[in-house]
């Protein structure tokens, strides 16, 4: 047999698109009940199949009362109530009574008698209750594709409506040591003789990586014994590799075996060290030939294997110093621990908060770090250096793009394609986040009532210059969500006034909630003709969760969130829902790839299969472009 006396030195990168690319790997998917789910990584974006919470319930100790009915409570004429009739007594997470819409706390709670209470300030609709969808709504993205389920995540799973999700097959592979000197036991260990400190390490290594491992005994410098060593171990996994015997030495027969049995695609790569690394496929599997010293071995296995498992390791625990774009406030009775997000923008990184309450899982989920307020202090003010205690690699925060402004479904579509953080705080909050540089880009649909187009005039009323530009985004269809079957009629925005309707609100700088007073300035009426005007929620999902578990007559909103909801929905017309970014930001990789995305096949089939969209000209430059 032919003695081969060199082996190339082929750059890592060129290597491994050439092995990838020969080998054509693919993940293979399997369904596992969420309880064993830790852990693995899902193969696609997860969504909830129910809102959490799905009914409308207490948030505080204390009693039901009707609000209307406490208007006239003060502390010098206290209001009496009478038990059943009036107030009911409720824990934390109870349901509300029907007809009741808002809870006192116990502490604002004079008791009289058995049957009576007095109160002395009157209640407003809807307080300290947990409304539907609050922490999680149904057809909400929980977890993106590709994502290593955390514990954390468990819980949002669960709370989500799911039993099952699907995740990546867990890879088989073996670990094949070889030489003559090499002994797996202390016991074995004499004079001439190395231990197997490699394989243990290896098989570790893929633990971590989600795969399951095997070692094999230790295959002799034997060409027949290695080459059967080699089927064998090919034949029980999914991958196979080796360790030593991949140099040119006289005895070194792993290139020799996998030349004979199958195709070695690389053999030896510019590293050090692990240059006589080996890129093998056999039978269609991958072969791996790692260097026998324990340093190279290990630094090819996290070269060329992991990209292959697709895995990542767990970071040691890490802070870095970020800017909080918004105040907390801390009482000086706790050490406050804080879920937050980060992005890095202007070469910092930002901290926003996320949802305070114990009760959110989903703020879990969405973390990218936690803040500690001391005992001692009362919180901290926007502006301010901040420790944070990251939970994700800093290069992973630094790949986010940063979106602050109006809800939409497409944000989700948009967060599984690409890494994305977005807050949801209306149209005009985006505005504002912009000007004041804390994000990359702002979500936006205002109307300017002069002229009835959307979002050209934001640069004259708020910015100077050529400071920003404008990204077209979609169309999409905006209207009134009503109950299946439309059982109450409504026809226009001008039903939204009749006693017998209520409905929910967007908060105040959301688009939608412009677009609802534009179209009753039109008709000459006033918002207090409409019963829930006041009420508000975040997103339109969440507006569409409201309407659909009778907690609202109707609402405005989008038709995706409505047919996600299976809601009547009565059209109003097609509005323009785009992109605002600072100029200099245009250049941005993270701006450039959401640019691909907003023009990509896949997103244009998503959006379609979805309805209520229109593609006109998506990534176009509406203003601001000049001279890019």
């Amino acid at each position: 047999m032919t003695q081969k006396v060199y082996i190339d030195n082929t750059p890592v990168e060129l290597a491994k698109e050439k092995y990838y690319t020969a080998l054509n790997w693919n993940d293979v998917s399997e369904t596992v009940t969420v309880f064993n789910a830790a852990d693995r990584i899902t193969t696609q974006a997860i969504f909830a199949k129910c809102s959490s919470p799905a009914h409308p319930c207490a948030a505080m100790d204390g009693i039901a009362v009707k609000a209307c009915r406490t208007k006239s409570a003060n502390e010098r004429e206290p209001l009496t109530l009478n038990l059943h009739e009036d107030f009911k007594w409720i824990n934390t997470g109870n349901l509300i009574p029907v007809g009741f819409n808002s809870v006192i706390m116990i502490e604002d709670v004079i008791p009289i008698e058995d049957n009576l209470i007095s109160i002395i300030a009157p209640a407003i609709p809807w307080q300290h209750i947990r409304q539907v969808g609050e922490d999680l709504v149904e057809g909400e993205m929980i977890l993106p594709s590709d994502h290593r389920i955390q514990p954390q995540d468990l819980g949002a799973l669960l709370s989500g409506g799911l039993s099952d999700v699907p995740v990546k097959q867990q890879r088989r592979i073996g670990i094949l040591p070889t030489g003559n000197e090499i002994v797996q036991q202390l016991s074995e260990m004499t004079k001439g003789k190395i231990m197997d400190s490699t394989s243990p390490v290896l098989a570790a290594l893929s633990k971590e990586l989600d795969a399951q491992s095997q070692i094999y005994p230790a295959a002799p410098d034997d060409f027949e014994q290695l080459r059967a060593a080699v089927l064998k171990g090919l034949s029980e996994n999914d991958l196979l590799v080796t360790i030593a015997g991949s140099s040119t030495g006289s005895k070194d027969y792993t290139a020799k075996v996998i030349e004979a049995e199958g195709q070695v695609v690389v053999h030896g790569v510019a590293m050090k060290p692990g240059k006589p690394t080996i890129l093998g496929i056999i039978g269609g599997k991958p072969v791996i030939g790692l260097p026998g010293y324990p340093a190279s071995s290990y630094l090819a296995f996290r070269t060329f294997v992991e990209p292959l498992l697709r895995g990542f390791q767990s970071p040691p625990v890490k802070t870095v110093q970020a800017v909080l774009t918004q105040r907390v406030v801390s009482s000086l009775k706790h050490e406050e621990h804080i879920r937050v997000t980060l992005g890095y923008i202007n070469d910092q990184y930002m901290v926003t908060p996320l949802s305070r309450q114990a009760s959110s899982t989903m703020s879990l989920v969405k973390a990218d770090g936690l803040l500690k307020i001391p005992r001692s202090s009362e919180g901290m003010e926007s502006g301010t250096q901040a420790e944070i205690e990251l939970y994700h690699e800093p290069e992973a925060i630094k790949e986010k793009l940063v979106l602050i402004g109006s809800h939409d479904l497409i944000l989700d579509l948009i967060a599984d394609k690409m890494p994305l953080g977005s807050a949801h705080v209306g149209s005009l909050g985006g505005v504002l986040a912009i000007k004041r540089r804390e994000c990359h880009c702002a979500s936006v649909h205002l109307l300017d009532e002069e002229t009835g187009v959307y979002n050209t005039y934001l640069k004259p009323q708020y910015f100077e210059n050529d400071e920003v530009l404008l990204i077209e985004g979609v169309k999409r269809l905006q209207g009134i969500m009503t109950k299946p079957g439309n059982p109450k009629n409504i026809e226009s925005v001008a039903d939204l006034t009749r006693e017998d309707i209520s409905i929910v609100n967007r908060q105040r700088g959301a688009g939608t909630r412009q677009l609802l007073d534009y179209e009753l300035k039109k008709r000459d009426m006033s918002p207090k003709q409409l019963n829930g005007y006041e009420r508000e929620v975040n997103t339109h999902l969440a507006v569409a969760v409201t309407v659909k578990t009778d907690d609202a007559d109707a609402g405005l909103g989008i038709y995706s969130a409505a047919a996600q909801m299976k809601l009547d929905f009565v059209p109003i017309g097609y509005e323009s829902y785009d992109f605002l970014i600072r100029r200099e930001s245009y250049a941005d990789s993270r701006v450039q790839q959401l640019i691909a995305v907003l023009q990509s096949e896949v997103f244009k089939t998503e959006l379609e299969a979805i309805g209520g969209y229109a593609l006109e000209s998506p990534g176009r430059i509406i203003f601001g472009g000049e001279g890019l």
